[in-house]
């Protein structure tokens, strides 16, 4: 039986990758060789989803230009566009009509999970709730901010990061019935766990639930989280790490370094811990370490004062 419609959240402005973000969206971006948002769509149609709706606001034709590379037989992409940008519940508002079903499931379009889709429809069907949040225990509690759960899998609450106790991370996967967002005011922002579910724990008493798992999860949501993630899933593969028409001379070093496309890297030029965004060219004899590289023809997209240009006609900026 296959799974729910899907709707991946890919509007958000990616503010924390920048200056990646505003050369392409975050979804956009190769992760050990293929864009952030294949790599949600696979385990999507893998798992049984025939469906799945993106959410687009920002460089919308990044994304949209990655899918269609992708080739996803099977699964049905749709596109639902915002602007302004609406939210974590307005969002799947605005979308419900492209989904076209009751019950949908809700991924975010930035960050990698493994959890089990169908266990987790399965609770959430046998549960009766409008929300079931997928979540695993909350290691970092100084990073991110935690879900209140009691034994009985009912979520009471939400806490700020750094908040002392235990608590839950939400992993940025979910069921909802449309009747959850009843309330949600059409073409409006309105964001799900800072508005929309406090409201409903508090309305309708058993409305969110949890679904506790040990599923992995995987954030990029630093330039550092993403050149970390990238690495990891490289696994040693350099391959995976360098796009298309990508040229490194003879005598050139390059060590846990990321190459977007058409990268040239000269001779005797080092690399150590950086990401060269396309078209860039890393001049002979050069050395970066720990600097994200933008060619001066796409420095335009980037606003002044951000890093700094080399005489080369790079714009070079620190690794976050």
């Amino acid at each position: 039986m296959p799974l729910p419609p899907c709707l991946v959240l890919t509007a958000g402005l990616g503010t924390r990758l920048r200056p990646l973000t505003w050369l392409r969206a975050k979804p956009a971006l190769p992760v050990a060789g293929v864009p952030l948002v294949n790599r949600i769509l696979r385990w999507l149609a893998a798992a049984g989803t025939e469906r799945a709706v993106l959410n687009l606001h920002h460089l919308p034709e990044t994304i949209r230009a990655a899918v269609a590379e992708a080739g996803l037989p099977g699964l049905d992409v749709l596109y639902s566009y915002e602007d302004p940008i609406l939210g974590s519940a307005g969002g799947p508002k605005k979308a419900l009509p492209l989904l076209g079903a009751r019950r949908v499931l809700v991924v975010n379009g930035d960050t990698l999970t493994d959890v089990d889709l169908r266990a987790l429809a399965a609770e959430h069907a046998a549960s009766r709730a409008l929300v079931t949040m997928a979540v695993v225990p909350n290691r970092e509690p100084g990073r991110y901010g935690g879900v209140l759960v009691g034994d009985d899998g009912l979520v009471s609450g939400f806490v700020r990061r750094g908040s002392p106790g235990p608590s839950w991370h939400f992993v940025g996967v979910q069921l909802l019935e449309a009747e959850a967002l009843e309330g949600v005011p059409d073409g409006r922002p309105s964001e799900s766990v800072a508005d929309l579910y406090p409201r409903l724990i508090g309305q309708r008493p058993g409305s969110v639930r949890a679904f506790r798992c040990d599923a992995s999860f995987r954030d990029i949501g630093t330039v550092g989280d993403y050149l970390r993630t990238s690495l990891a899933l490289a696994a040693g593969d350099a391959r995976l790490l360098a796009g298309a028409r990508c040229t490194v001379a003879p005598g050139a070093s390059i060590a846990r370094s990321i190459l977007w496309e058409d990268v040239t890297v000269g001779p005797g030029a080092e690399l150590r811990d950086c990401v060269a965004t396309d078209g860039v060219s890393v001049p002979a004899g050069s050395r970066f370490e720990g600097q994200v590289l933008v060619s001066g023809q796409r420095a335009r997209a980037v606003p002044a004062g951000t890093g700094r240009m080399t005489g080369e006609g790079l714009l070079v900026v620190p690794v976050a």
